[in-house]
């Protein structure tokens, strides 16, 4: 169970490492909020994982997308992406 949790934490750390990226020039006020706090998120995920804590590392990182993802439903970040974010 611990390899498929370390499995899994790595893509989306990947994942989100990309959006976060992807987004990282928006503009929008409100938009600038999410990204922060996904940014935090990512880097408690990063932090979590350091200290061999995959259970919280993997729910830090999936919050840090989901506000990405928020954003995105919201109409605050546009993109075309959908490999990266929830866009429907």
């Amino acid at each position: 169970m611990e390899k498929d949790l370390k499995e899994r934490l790595e893509k989306y750390l990947k994942l989100t490492d990309k959006a976060l990226k992807q987004v990282k020039n928006t503009q929008d006020k409100q938009a600038k909020i999410l990204i922060d706090m996904a940014e935090r998120y990512y880097k408690d995920a990063l932090h979590f994982k350091e200290k061999q804590d995959f259970i919280n590392a993997f729910a830090a990182v999936n919050y840090a997308h989901a506000f990405l993802d928020s954003a995105v439903l919201l109409g605050l970040i546009k993109v075309d992406d959908n490999t990266l974010f929830m866009t429907d």
